[in-house]
């Protein structure tokens, strides 16, 4: 029979062909026929092999309706396409699944709004059923693309425009969905395929128009696209994730989102909140990569990069920030360097354009050179200006980033900043102290400091030997001793950060006379066995910075205020009688220095000088609970209160304090005295042999490496000069004149001299500190140890031989002496 004759004849057509006639109505406004679809349905669950051929028949009809633009009858044949996919979940689905997102295809290239939106909820829909069987070569490259392009849609129409927009949002969340949720589906991670699904979803969250803004909840775009942009972010591996977050930051650089850098940091936050916690220093990484690749662009480009990069910082979780934190600080730090030398560099060109326009200005008129000058010293200012914003971020960064470290991570870093801080004479393998200048390496000096502030903001180390190691300690004590009251104030914070570890600073600010230091309550706690070690292997060192920190002469109130808090701190936390001892040394040590002025002090200092113990004193008399000591001190103040205003903190900080034209040193009752205290320490059980010694602080290296000469080094200088002048007595020849006669019998003023010499020297073994002591004994053994090699090396020979030395030159040879006849001294005979 022809095959004709079955087209016309419609009792011999297939079976499922006339199902699938039936379920359409002669007007297509009647809608789907529920009965004939049930029939359709119940026929394709019976037999599952004919799906295939039910979905390419139903394409066949679909793609002739789209044709002839009869998409009423489109509609009915996706709503029966839907059902039969809800109903239909066997092995042979897999045929008709493919006829399926051909006719959803056929939909989304159409030019209809109407077709399109079709087509995309018929799509979800599909992306919602969970399949039991993974399918290994079906691809979703075409639904990426059409989604991301309708997601773009710039139609005439709001309304259209919108739901177009929406849609295609929704087309790509039931792409995600229906790849993620499949292992082996990872196309959708790739690249090719990030690169338009991540920046249709960002043109979204960016584009809020009013019209955008009135539609509420999955009509708004912006929500929407925020709402899959995190779905996306929270399935996403760590090994995705490069792919996922790079079309962020190409995004943003593409339309110029980092000036301003509001809609970057919302992008950021999304990505920190939606990615699992333990993948968070990748995206931190990532962002450092792209500061890299920016470092030349303009200061406020960076400054929005590195306000992002603040913000992942804030928000990443403790412990999760990676094993490569030191990479991270070094690159912050090298980005720090740069902003630095970009803002020195971007002066020196402005205040030489300002020359040349000075010299245009002789040679054109006055007012074009005069507008040129202007622009220049304007456009530099605001440069300078835009590169602060870069360092305050930066620094602002790094403060966070270590205040999510753990402590042991935490130290690390904090020495690893304090090794890129320059001092000058020392060798410093990341700046060029020559290059920068005086004024650069002050301002690279300035924030690292500022950096070492906010890392070391909430420290709280077990023992302060972690929290100051001597890697970290000597460096820090070395800047503390610059010529610049600035560099001075940041060392003393980064002090009080470290040392205070029950957050009693905020109770101590400001330098004052405390009436009733009780009502302060005071957090403390009983020093360890590792602090006391540490106190007495690195309190000297403490102790001279204060010293040396006091007598500068550009010090203001707000110094003065930082060291009587770092003097009090230092007494909560780290005190035993012995440092407490140490500390009123000190205490008297400056004011014997205010008082004799050997370096002609300004009044100012020395008065402030006195403030300062006054003020830590009475302090420490209360903390103590010496009441004789507390006697004494409050006679002193109460004595400078009406005789001496000026050398209290109330009366000297105070602005136009009258201050005197000199300090009567004589007048002791307005001063603390030794014996006084030594008294009242001698009645609370206190060990005060060594206060009679007057503190002198250590001989270090710290005033070479700062470019600056202590006392110290004047008086240790002389005395090696003087016992390197003195004769050797072995080549002094005894030479006897009335001169010599005359000092043999007068002898009164040598022996006077001699018993100062022996007494000093005593008092130095019984009192000075045990590491003195010790490098003086150390000193003088090596000294010994080279005069008794000297000796042995001269008087050592080989014994005589009792048969004479043997010869083999040719001569006369000497007859051996026999050992009877040998002559030996008489004390070796016996």
């Amino acid at each position: 029979m022809p095959a004709g004759v079955c087209g016309c004849c419609g009792p011999l057509r297939p079976r499922y062909k006339r199902l699938v006639d039936n379920i359409f109505p002669e007007d297509p406004k009647d809608g789907l026929v529920k009965a004939d679809m049930e029939k359709l349905t119940f026929y394709a669950v019976s037999a599952p092999e004919k799906l295939d051929r039910i979905g390419a028949y139903l394409a066949e009809r679909l793609s002739r309706d789209v044709v002839r633009h009869r998409y009423g009858y489109v509609v009915i044949a996706m709503e029966a396409l839907d059902q039969l996919l809800m109903a239909c979940h066997s092995q042979s689905i897999k045929p008709f699944v493919e006829s399926f997102l051909h006719m959803v295809a056929k939909l989304l290239e159409s030019r209809e709004p109407d077709l399109q939106v079709l087509g995309t909820n018929s799509f979800v829909k599909f992306a919602n059923i969970e399949e039991d069987t993974p399918s290994y070569h079906r691809r979703y490259d075409f639904f990426v693309s059409q989604f991301s392009a309708m997601c773009h849609s710039t139609h005439d129409d709001p309304e259209t425009r919108t739901r177009i927009r929406v849609a295609g949002i929704k087309g790509l969340q039931g792409v995600v969905r229906k790849t993620v949720n499949d292992e082996l589906q990872a196309i959708i991670w790739e690249p090719q395929h990030m690169d338009k699904l991540i920046p249709s979803l960002l043109f979204n969250m960016q584009d809020t128009d009013e019209d955008t803004e009135r539609a509420s909840g999955e009509e708004n775009p912006a929500s929407l696209a925020e709402s899959c942009f995190r779905e996306l972010l929270g399935r996403a591996a760590y090994g995705n994730m490069n792919n996922a977050v790079r079309p962020v930051l190409v995004h943003l650089d593409n339309h110029h989102l980092w000036e301003p850098n509001e809609f970057a940091v919302s992008c950021f936050r999304i990505i920190m909140y939606s990615i699992q916690a333990q993948h968070s220093h990748h995206v931190i990484q990532q962002v450092l990569g792209h500061l890299d690749t920016h470092s030349k662009n303009t200061p406020r480009v960076r400054a929005g990069i590195v306000q992002v990069l603040l913000e992942t910082v804030a928000i990443a979780a403790k412990g999760s920030v990676g094993p490569t934190v030191l990479e991270v600080f070094n690159t912050l730090l090298k980005h720090l360097r740069v902003s630095v030398d970009g803002e020195l560099a971007d002066g020196r060109r402005g205040s030489s354009s300002s020359v040349s326009s000075s010299r245009a200005r002789d040679r054109d008129s006055v007012s074009s050179s005069r507008a040129r000058d202007r622009d220049s010293v304007s456009s530099s200012r605001a440069r300078d200006s835009d590169e602060r914003i870069v360092q305050n971020a930066i620094i602002q960064t790094i403060g966070f980033f270590g205040g999510n470290l753990p402590d042991y991570q935490r130290a690390e870093v904090m020495m690893f900043i304090m090794g890129k801080v320059p001092v000058y004479g020392t060798p410093c393998h990341t700046i060029d102290t020559v290059k920068i200048g005086h004024q650069g390496t002050k301002r690279i000096q300035t924030m690292l400091l500022s950096s070492l502030i906010m890392v070391t903001s909430g420290f709280k180390c077990k023992t302060i030997c972690a929290g100051l190691p001597a890697a970290f300690l000597e460096p820090l004590c070395s800047v503390s001793l610059m010529e610049d009251s600035e560099l001075r104030l940041l060392v003393l914070e980064i002090l009080h950060n470290i040392i205070d570890r029950h957050d009693n600073r905020a109770k101590l600010r400001g330098i004052r006379i405390i009436p009733n230091v009780a009502a302060l309550k005071i957090k403390r706690e009983k020093i360890s066995k590792q602090d006391v070690m540490f106190m007495k292997k690195h309190g000297q060192q403490l102790y001279r910075h204060i010293y040396l920190g006091c007598k500068e002469e550009d010090n203001g109130q707000k110094n003065f205020e930082l060291l009587f808090t770092a003097l009090a701190l230092i007494t909560i936390e780290l005190a035993n009688e012995d440092v407490i001892i140490d500390l009123i040394r000190l205490s008297l040590a400056l004011q014997d220095m205010a008082l004799a002025n050997e370096e002609n002090l300004p009044m100012f200092i020395r008065c402030g000088i006195m403030a300062l113990v006054a003020a830590y004193l009475n302090f420490l008399s209360q903390m103590i609970a010496s009441p004789g000591l507390c006697q004494h001190v409050s006679k002193v103040i109460e004595l400078r209160n009406l005789e001496a205003p000026y050398l209290l903190p109330e009366h000297v900080f105070r602005e136009k304090c009258p201050l005197p034209t000199a300090l009567q040193a004589d007048d002791r009752a307005v001063f603390f005295g030794v014996v006084e205290v030594t008294e009242a320490l001698c009645g609370s059980a206190y060990s005060v042999e060594r206060l009679s010694v007057p503190y002198v602080p250590q001989v270090t290296d710290e005033d070479r490496l700062t470019r600056r000469k202590s006392f110290v080094d004047t008086i240790s200088l002389q005395l090696d000069i003087l016992s390197n002048s003195l004769p050797d007595k072995s080549h002094l020849a005894e030479e006897i004149t009335f001169e010599t006669l005359k000092k043999a019998i007068d002898t009164t003023g040598l022996e006077e001299q001699e018993r100062e010499r022996r007494r000093q020297v005593m008092e130095k073994f019984q009192k000075a500190p045990f590491e003195e002591i010790a490098a003086h004994c150390e000193s003088k053994n090596n000294m010994l140890h080279d005069r008794l090699t000297q000796i042995f090396e001269l008087t050592i020979r080989p014994p005589p031989s009792p048969s004479g030395p043997s010869s083999v030159t040719p001569g006369p040879h000497y007859q051996s002496v026999p050992v009877y006849e040998m002559k030996f001294p008489d004390l070796c005979v016996y």
